[in-house]
């Protein structure tokens, strides 16, 4: 089954928690904090493979996530960094982040690598927070927990040519011709359900590769037939072969249908229409093709197609199309990605990260965001330094002076994410 979509649940690994703990040892009565630093949680990594060549594995996996990295330990021992969690995909993927419809990668290189989502940094143990004053600090940070993520995987093949055209007119029989390539051929409507790749080996040129795209039909932008489905796969070739009918076997006028086509690429993404496109006349073995063809070319050649009679099942004209195609291959740019990746990423500190403080009608407060969430995550407050560490924050970011602003008083409630906390000035 060809799978050209998925959507996935990624998570980082959360840090481990800092330790608290004293060194204890016969003789020894006050043996200093050796409590040691959790380890950090596991990155989520993406990986384009070329041993893939759909989204198959991610029609049943949905959920990833990076191990948590280990607490840590006394005796100033570290805790063990949690193991990364790799996440192989198909060379052409792109990697959406759901919620805002951003491309977070674009995975086009053979073993591109991409850190999506860095583990959480493990929480410092209590002997980080010793002092002359304070000796013996009752308090370690937790670790910080990792980002989650909704992404949509979308592949989109990449391929040099792509052959384009309504169905039955000929695109399987073509591809099979002058590659390697076995697709499914029968005279019926829609016989290609899914994109079939095959190598060519030219002559005057390099290689190249040659994608037959599903049929399309009038609609297609908009959702009808099967070829809406793939035209995301024509987007990333840097050459068109329109097949088409041109002895009209089935009542339609091969202008009109190259009309057609041409109009959908045009709805679906203007810039598609900017590509080179040879027009491959297809059938012409067949006597009533030779007046279509003749039109074909006073329509097109003009207008800078160019248009090749062929026809794949007698293998004519099919070497000239295929050098005509690696001559405008040799001339054309390396590197065509209508796609860019957003700004790298990086996951916003804890410090930049807005909240929001609101009085409700019942007259309690609300405090949100993600700094505090995160905030709180990290640190232990059932301790007097833990609490301590959490007010101050509070103060710093300006939080205490937001609800004073909204007029809170000694004993007013306040809630932060499921904890009540009463107020005192």
């Amino acid at each position: 089954m060809f799978v050209d979509r998925a959507r996935i649940h990624i998570k980082g690994g959360d840090g481990g928690n800092g330790c608290v703990s004293f060194y204890r040892a016969k003789y020894i009565t006050h043996g200093g904090p050796d409590g040691g630093d959790g380890g950090s949680g596991g990155n989520v990594i993406f990986e384009a493979s070329e041993n893939l060549a759909t989204l198959m594995d991610f029609k049943y996996k949905k959920t990833f996530a990076a191990s948590r990295g280990q607490d840590g330990q006394k005796h100033n021992c570290y805790g063990k960094s949690g193991e990364d969690i790799v996440i192989k995909v198909p060379v052409g993927t792109l990697i959406i982040e759901e919620k805002t419809n951003k491309i977070m990668a674009d995975m086009k290189k053979i073993g591109e690598r991409r850190v999506l989502i860095k583990g959480g940094r493990g929480g410092r143990g209590n002997s980080h927070f010793a002092t002359a004053v304070r000796q013996a600090p009752k308090y370690a940070e937790q670790g910080k927990p990792s980002r989650e993520y909704d992404v949509v995987l979308e592949l989109k093949m990449i391929a040099d040519v792509g052959i384009i055209g309504f169905p039955n007119a000929g695109k399987s029989t073509l591809l099979s011709m002058v590659t390697n390539a076995k697709p499914k051929i029968a005279d019926y409507h829609f016989t290609t359900l899914s994109p079939n790749l095959g190598v060519v080996r030219s002559k005057t040129g390099k290689d190249f590769v040659l994608a037959d795209i599903p049929g399309l039909i009038e609609g297609a932008s908009e959702g009808l037939g099967l070829g809406h489905a793939f035209l995301r796969h024509v987007e990333r070739t840097k050459v068109f072969i329109h097949v088409v009918d041109a002895a009209g076997l089935e009542g339609e006028d091969p202008v009109e249908l190259v009309e057609k086509i041409n109009a959908e690429l045009l709805k679906y993404n203007p810039k598609l229409t900017e590509r080179p496109q040879i027009i491959a006349a297809n059938k012409t073995d067949i006597p009533e093709s030779a007046e279509n063809v003749q039109r074909l070319k006073e329509k097109y050649e003009p207008a800078g197609f160019t248009v090749i009679p062929i026809s794949a099942a007698a293998n004519s004209g099919l070497g000239e199309l295929m050098e005509k195609t690696a001559a405008v291959l040799l001339s054309y740019p390396d590197d065509i990605m209508f796609e860019e990746d957003y700004e790298e990423y990086s996951e916003p500190e804890i410090d930049d990260i807005p909240f929001t403080v609101a009085k409700t009608d019942d007259g309690k407060f609300i405090v949100e965001g993600e700094g505090v969430k995160r905030m709180l995550g990290m640190t232990n407050i059932d301790t007097e330094k833990g609490f301590a560490f959490f007010q101050k924050y509070m103060r710093e970011k300006g939080i205490i002076a937001k609800l004073t602003e909204l007029e809170v008083k000694e004993g007013d409630t306040v809630h932060i994410y499921g904890l009540e906390f009463d107020y005192f000035a």
